[in-house]
């Protein structure tokens, strides 16, 4: 079959819930997908919201959200060969960037932080996760998106 490539990790009209579609009749195949993107996350940085988005229903996945798997697979179709870029230069500046999207999960309404840590030009880490805890505010939610980096500068 000949699909479009997406020019997004996700489709931003659609959101995604917990309870919404049919349940899939083998859930295994979706895992699989979603284990195979967590793993490309390690390379791929501009998935990793995505890939921990879907990672959220991997008890009982709905087909909205195998959907929602494909179009990932869609989206990195558009350049196969991205990938972190390692520079050789020497400069060894520590540069951290984080951010937060307050009360983002529509089921639990908690957060979401993400954040890059960069050396120089090269990426060193990076990371998307729900908060443990719903914010009051957002700005409750940037704090805790800079504690998060901090914590993984200490």
């Amino acid at each position: 079959m000949n699909y479009r490539v997406a020019t997004s990790p996700l489709d931003i009209t659609e959101k995604l819930k917990a309870t919404n579609g049919e349940l899939l009749s083998d859930p295994t195949h979706y895992r699989k997908l979603v284990g195979k993107l967590n793993f490309l996350t390690n390379t791929r940085m501009d998935i990793a919201f995505s890939v921990q988005h879907l990672s959220q229903f991997m008890q009982s996945p709905r087909e909205p959200h195998m959907k929602a798997a494909y179009h990932v697979l869609r989206y990195m179709m558009q350049d196969p060969t991205l990938g972190i870029f390692i520079s050789n230069k020497s400069d060894l500046t520590v540069t951290a960037y984080c951010d937060s999207d307050w009360a983002a999960c529509s089921d639990s309404r908690r957060s979401v932080s993400g954040y890059l840590v960069l050396m120089g030009d090269s990426h060193v880490s990076w990371k998307s996760k729900k908060q443990a805890t719903v914010s009051l505010s957002s700005a409750e939610a940037e704090y805790r998106a800079v504690r998060q980096v901090v914590g993984e500068l200490v």
